[in-house]
């Protein structure tokens, strides 16, 4: 019983730094959507969403290396190996400065006919390049800052980036409230403002992380080398793969979930993207503790106590669905609230009410996948993840999601019918494969 209360105060000392990141980067979604919707208007909040979804879609998929970084460096770092560690950490920069510039470039070049697949109307598509136009210039420091951060979670150092965060969130919105509307000598910009103010956020974001682990004197202190280092790339890619392709078939889903969206009027999208960014707000903190999930497990693995890493797995996914629940009952007791503090608008707060219950009930089940996803993936078991995410979302999700929307005329709230059923089935599938401990054989 000691072990355990041991072992719950890591899970919880460890995750709070990264759910307070989470809620921060959270709150700064909330704070755009908020902004955008009051100061410019619906049409530029739907403009928003649709860019942020290919652009967020884009680095996630690309930028998969860190998962295998993280199994890697926190296994090292269990097992005392800082030298493989910090060559595991310079090989994943390497990677993801390459593909970045790679990925920013050509989606740059072909913005027209990404944004085309759409069907919006030609104000909301005028915004969209408008605001894809400047936020591209954060694209590459954006993918950096995703590997430095996986690089300090992995060796334990769950605060840097939290602290790293909130500086570059506090940029991004005190920019968002300068550039939007103009104040004092500043130009109204509107949604080329808030584009801007989030490309500078992303660079200082780049530059601090770039003090702290080239600069600073640390224990990891890297090195820049721009070379590929087979040893350690080949690993990195087998354990990663899996989860570059998990992302893919995940943004995937998502892109396609954004057209199907866009077949209705554009309250019904902007209602979407404020629904969106409500249920960010209830899963962050189940992100955290997957993050610190992720790592104790590699670093119990590495220390080579498969006991230890499946009990943090276990308590880790327990306390993922308390939140849960606990984040069902608020959106029950006050869906009116949280919807009128996004919009004004009388039609979008209407049909946002619809799903909002729908919105509750998802919640034990999507904040369980969470944690126990990072629990395989800590392991290195980004495999059996990626067959589950999958198989989720391309067998049930997005058909049912497209048949209610598209045939049966459900409207959004059709989306969370769809993604409660799916967790429903693979919370068991998920659960069942932690239990049978293949994980514990995985090489990395």
């Amino acid at each position: 019983m000691k072990s355990k209360k041991i072992l719950i105060l890591s899970i919880i000392t460890m995750s709070m730094p990264a759910i307070l990141e989470m809620a921060l980067n959270t709150m700064l979604g909330v704070a755009d959507t908020i902004m955008i919707s009051k100061f410019i208007g619906k049409e530029a909040l739907s403009a928003v969403g649709f860019a942020n979804q290919i652009v967020f879609a884009l680095i996630f998929i690309f930028s998969s290396f860190n998962t295998g970084a993280v199994a890697m460096i926190s296994r090292a770092f269990g097992e005392k190996n800082f030298d493989k560690l910090k060559q595991v950490a310079e090989q994943n920069v390497v990677l993801n400065l390459i593909i970045g510039i790679t990925i920013s470039i050509a989606v740059y070049i072909f913005r027209n006919s990404i944004f085309g697949i759409y069907s919006i109307s030609e104000e909301v598509f005028r915004n969209t390049i408008t605001y894809f136009n400047i936020i591209i210039i954060g694209m590459v420091p954006m993918f950096l800052s995703f590997s430095y951060a996986a690089i300090l979670r992995g060796s334990g150092d769950t605060k840097t980036p939290m602290k790293i965060t909130a500086i570059a969130n506090g940029v991004n919105i005190i920019g968002n409230y300068l550039l939007i509307k103009g104040i004092g000598p500043l130009p109204e910009m509107g949604i080329a403002g808030a584009a801007l103010s989030t490309s500078i956020s992303r660079i200082i974001a780049v530059l601090l992380y770039i003090y702290i682990l080239y600069i600073k004197d640390s224990s990891i202190k890297l090195k820049f080398e721009l070379f590929i280092n087979k040893k350690i790339v080949k690993p990195l890619w087998r354990i990663s793969m899996p989860g570059a392709f998990e992302q893919a078939l995940m943004q995937g889903s998502f892109v396609v979930l954004g057209v199907i969206i866009s077949q209705l009027d554009t309250s019904s999208e902007a209602a979407f993207r404020i629904l969106i960014q409500v249920e960010s707000l209830s899963f962050m903190p189940a992100v955290g503790i997957s993050i610190a999930t992720a790592t104790l497990v590699g670093k119990a693995l590495g220390e080579k106590d498969v006991h230890k890493a499946s009990e943090t797995g276990y308590i880790s996914s327990a306390l993922g669905v308390i939140w849960g629940i606990l984040m069902a009952i608020v959106f029950i007791a006050i869906p009116g609230g949280i919807l009128k503090a996004f919009s004004s608008d009388t039609s979008v707060l209407a049909i946002g009410a619809t799903a909002m219950l729908f919105l509750a009930l998802n919640q034990p089940g999507l904040n369980f996948m969470i944690v126990m996803s990072g629990a395989l993936r800590g392991a290195g078991d980004t495999t059996a993840v990626m067959l589950y995410t999958s198989l989720r979302l391309w067998v049930i999700f997005v058909p049912i999601s497209s048949l209610l929307i598209l045939v049966l005329n459900m409207g959004i709230a059709a989306v969370w019918y769809a993604e409660i059923l799916s967790f429903v089935i693979f919370s068991v599938v998920i659960f069942l494969r932690f239990r049978s401990k293949k994980w514990a054989d995985v090489k990395v």
